[in-house]
């Protein structure tokens, strides 16, 4: 029986991606989902993902965290340090050592690791030319990882099509649905099960006004602003989405 647990951040976490309830999905949940399907059993899942997480907290809690879960998993996911490039200094360097040592952790651990690289949001967000910069670096060291390591590598940061606005929410950080399906299928697709990769449909056009621009400052960037000033995270006093194993079975979502 497969036992998948994804850590990470919001991408993980399943951000915008809600479900009536309330409730959030995400492409991790899809992914168990999804293997569930093409094992023909049930999948035990588990995502200790929590918003706006920096990597060294990935690495050092919920990476540890997932590895001491009874049984212990087979596989995980792995994404991290988004959040750390959004903030005005960040050690690049640093971020790529704590992802190589997930990596060896996970290996000396004889768990399957996938890795994921985030979507590229710069093109529309404030100073995306930063953003976009240290995400290349990123997304290039964890690409010479998974080649070092031999662990497959889901390059989403790279993915032209959804970088695509119809991919993404409202507050242009978080991927909605159709992104999140797309993410999804891109996975699947990395750990063996073949999968149409998921294209969205025509969607809305973004308006750029300055109206529709001073709205999007005052309720999407203004909030981070004053969190960042705050010295707070979206993530504070939360845990993971769940915490522990529970049955996916082998049903179309």
């Amino acid at each position: 029986m497969i036992r998948f647990v994804a850590v990470g951040d919001s991408f993980t976490e399943g951000m915008a991606d809600g479900r009536p309830d309330g409730t959030l999905r995400g492409w991790a949940d899809l992914v168990a989902a999804g293997l569930a399907s093409s094992e023909g059993e049930a999948v035990r899942y588990a995502n200790l993902a929590v918003r706006g997480r920096l990597l060294e907290p990935i690495v050092d809690e919920q990476l540890e965290a997932a590895l001491s879960l009874d049984p212990p998993p087979t596989l995980i996911s792995f994404n991290g340090g988004f959040n750390d490039m959004m903030r005005p200094r960040v050690d690049m360097a640093g971020l790529t050592v704590r992802t190589e040592r997930a990596i060896r952790r996970s290996a000396e651990a004889g768990v399957r690791l996938v890795l994921l690289s985030a979507p590229d949001p710069s093109e529309r967000l404030p100073f995306g030319r930063v953003m976009r910069r240290r995400g290349e670096i990123l997304a290039a060291a964890v690409a010479g990882f998974a080649v070092t390591y031999d662990v497959p590598f889901v390059d989403v940061f790279h993915d032209a099509e959804i970088r695509r606005v119809r991919y993404w929410s409202p507050d242009r950080l978080h991927l909605n649905a159709a992104g999140h399906r797309r993410v999804a299928s891109l996975v699947l697709n990395a750990l063996g099960c073949p999968t149409a990769e998921h294209v969205a449909g025509p969607g809305r056009s973004e308006r750029r006004g300055v109206m529709a621009e001073a709205r999007f400052y005052r309720e999407h960037v203004l909030p981070w602003v004053m969190r960042r000033a705050g010295r707070r995270s979206s993530g504070d006093n939360r845990s993971g989405k769940i915490e522990d194993w529970i049955p996916i079975e082998a049903t179309v979502q």
